[in-house]
C-alpha cells in the first residue's frame, strides 16, 4: 500500500516538473497534479489496454512508437477531466507524455518494492562479484 501511495507522488513530481518544462502543460497547483497523477494512473489501467489492443495493428507496424500516441491521448483525456491541469495541444501532449514517462521512469529507479528511497538501487541485471 505504501508503495503505491509514493509512486502515485513520484507520477506527481513528474507533473509538476512537466508542467514547468514545457509551456503548453499547466497546473494550477499541488492538488490538482496530484488528482492529475491518480487520473492518468485510473485511465492506464482500465483505457489503456483496451486502446492498446484496438491499435495493435499499427502499433507493431510503427515498431511500438505509436504507444506515444496513446500515452498522449490519455493526457488530453485526463487534462479534459481536471479543472486545475490543461494541456495545449496534441503535440504538447505528446512530448509532455514523453517526459512524463522519463521522470517518472528516473524517479521509480530509486524506489524499491517496498515503497522505500534506496539511494544505491541493486543492480538488476547479474549479480556484482
Amino acid at each position: 500500500m505504501i508503495g503505491l501511495l509514493v509512486r502515485w507522488l513520484v507520477l506527481t513530481a513528474a507533473i509538476l516538473l512537466t508542467a514547468y518544462l514545457l509551456e503548453g502543460i499547466h497546473v494550477s497547483g499541488f492538488f490538482s497534479a496530484l488528482f492529475a497523477a491518480a487520473i492518468l494512473g485510473v485511465l492506464n489501467v482500465f483505457l489503456r489496454p483496451v486502446l492498446f489492443l484496438l491499435t495493435l495493428p499499427i502499433t507493431v507496424l510503427t515498431f511500438g512508437l505509436f504507444t506515444f500516441v496513446i500515452n498522449a491521448m490519455l493526457l488530453l483525456m485526463a487534462s479534459g477531466v481536471i479543472g486545475g491541469f490543461k494541456v495545449t495541444g496534441f503535440w504538447t501532449a505528446l512530448l509532455g507524455s514523453l517526459l512524463i514517462t522519463i521522470i517518472s521512469w528516473i524517479l521509480n529507479t530509486f524506489i524499491n518494492e517496498h515503497g522505500r528511497f534506496d539511494a544505491f538501487p541493486p543492480h538488476r541485471g547479474r549479480r556484482l562479484q
